[in-house]
């Protein structure tokens, strides 16, 4: 069964697309080093697993849905540190990270009809003050697992589904205080998160 359109604005690393100040822009963050890139999901793997983690868990503990960051650590997978927007509106998270851990997500993303929403999709985020670079991924088939109650409203089970997005991948992060913004804007819907990052020293 094809998805609805799902927006997200995932409070992470993003490139500043098509947004104009005034004053100077800040220093680019690039994911695509040796170091980090060699260790990148495919943009198939990537959206993949970060609609499993989506979709993991019901309403009343899900990070998609989560206004404080109380949830952030529900159901991460053990090699990438997932973040998420929102279903629209602003937000404030403040989250922990464990040490060694790259982080992915998207500034907009959907499911469903792909090409028009992505036409005009526009997203930055930046990393304590740095812009961070985004992947424009188009449209790909994807399957991901729904767990039962999920807060996509789709059905338990393996779905697949085409997926699309403005992603980024981010190096893991030195242990400390991190400052994560991100804002998104497709087809009229707008959100905004910010992160509040601590990092965990390494064991």
């Amino acid at each position: 069964m094809p998805l609805v359109p799902r927006p997200f604005i995932a409070a992470f690393a993003l490139l500043l697309a098509g947004c104009a100040t005034a004053g100077p822009q800040p220093s680019p963050v690039s994911a695509t080093t040796p170091s980090a890139s060699a260790e990148r999901l495919s943009d198939k793997d990537l959206q993949a697993q970060w609609w499993t983690w989506a979709a993991a868990t019901p309403e009343n503990r899900n990070p998609v849905v989560d206004d404080t960051g109380q949830w952030c650590a529900e159901a991460q997978p053990r090699d990438v540190w997932f973040f998420a927007g929102t279903f629209g509106g602003e937000v404030s998270r403040r989250c922990e990270v464990p040490a060694g851990r790259p982080l992915a997500g998207p500034a907009v993303n959907a499911t469903g009809n792909c090409t028009s929403f992505l036409a005009g999709a526009t997203g930055s985020v930046t990393l304590d003050g740095q812009v961070v670079e985004l992947r424009r991924i188009a449209p790909v088939g994807i399957s991901f697992q729904a767990a039962k109650g999920n807060v996509l409203g789709v059905r338990e089970g393996r779905v697949q589904a085409q997926a699309c997005g403005l992603w980024a991948w981010i190096p893991p992060l030195s242990p400390g205080e991190h400052e994560l913004l991100v804002e998104g804007d497709a087809d009229g819907f707008r959100t905004s998160a910010r992160y509040l990052l601590t990092v965990s020293a390494a064991d």
